[in-house]
């Protein structure tokens, strides 16, 4: 628990770094431009296929009669905007989290090293494509327990739960290769992860949760719908800002647990090995002297004899 404390502070230390504020702005400004051009192509059409689709549910229709009877009918206009938005929320989150993972995370990687870690060795055990892979691979996983999950969406308590959960589990399989992938080997790697599951799984737990802050822009947006072009950019610098965090976060924690493995590891020098023997000193010092002449007995240095008269 100490060490994901400590990590934790100093990765919200880093997030006030100008390199980390400066390498933000890349996914930022992409996942903006990406959700203003979906948004221009699709937006009209999908409002209008989900206004559509919800006509045809009964219980809808009743819910929504029931707020025009409590004069509360200006929701209606707003129901299916607002159901779009939470349905692109999931698709705005992944895509966040890889765009951050590939422009963002080998940088804060190389900065946490070159500031606490310039004497751990790299031992390159991912290469950039099978971090992409990786990533990918557990992208496509995570949504497709999102999308199996979302009937449960409907249970008050486990919308709250379980997109922070998976969003999460996500964060953690990513987060903690990538930290690795320069530094450690493959069997190092493989060995902290499991070492440090459940640790690590906890660190992106916290991440999914302090991701899941831009549903309080989507609750605000449900009176103020005409804000989105404004709430969308926000939701997204969050998700960005949260992400960075994560990468950091998870950086500090594993680099720091890699050194002390590897610290723990090394082998211990001998006594023999770590300092001279008297025999080998005495032999030093019989190197260092002078050798007697063939033929003559060597003496030993010491007061001169008498001198007889």
């Amino acid at each position: 628990m100490g060490l994901i404390f400590d990590s934790f502070w100093r990765a919200v230390a880093y997030c006030l770094h100008p390199r980390v504020i400066a390498l933000s702005v890349l996914p930022l400004i992409l996942m903006v431009a990406l959700s203003f051009a979906l948004g221009y192509f699709f937006w009209e059409p999908a409002v209008a296929a989900v206004a559509a689709w919800l006509q045809n549910y009964e219980l809808v229709g009743a819910f929504l009669n029931w707020l025009d009877q409590v004069g509360a009918g200006a929701f209606r206009t707003v129901f299916a905007p607002l159901l779009v938005l939470v349905v692109a929320t999931p698709a705005i989150v992944f895509l966040t989290l890889l765009l951050v993972a590939v422009t963002m995370t080998p940088q804060m990687v190389a900065l946490v090293a070159q500031r606490r870690f310039a004497a751990l060795e790299r031992k390159r055990g991912g290469s950039l494509l099978a971090s992409v892979f990786w990533s990918l691979g557990s992208t496509l996983l995570a949504l497709v327990v999102m999308v199996l999950t979302m009937p449960l969406w409907l249970i008050p308590p486990l919308v709250l739960l379980l997109p922070p959960l998976i969003w999460g589990w996500l964060t953690y399989r990513v987060f903690a290769f990538d930290a690795l992938a320069d530094h450690a080997s493959k069997e190092e790697r493989t060995g902290l992860i499991q070492t440090h599951r459940a640790p690590l799984l906890v660190m992106g737990v916290v991440t999914g949760f302090l991701g899941a802050a831009p549903s309080l822009i989507w609750a605000s947006g449900a009176m103020f719908i005409v804000a989105a072009p404004l709430l969308v950019p926000l939701a997204i610098w969050i998700y960005t800002l949260v992400f960075a965090f994560a990468s950091l976060w998870f950086a500090h924690y594993l680099l720091a647990a890699l050194e002390r493995t590897r610290a723990a590891a090394a082998p211990v020098r001998p006594v023999s090995d770590a300092a001279p023997t008297m025999a080998s000193q005495l032999q030093d010092v019989e190197d260092v002297l002078p050798k007697p002449l063939p033929g003559t007995t060597p003496t030993l240095p010491g007061p001169n004899p008498p001198t007889t008269p």
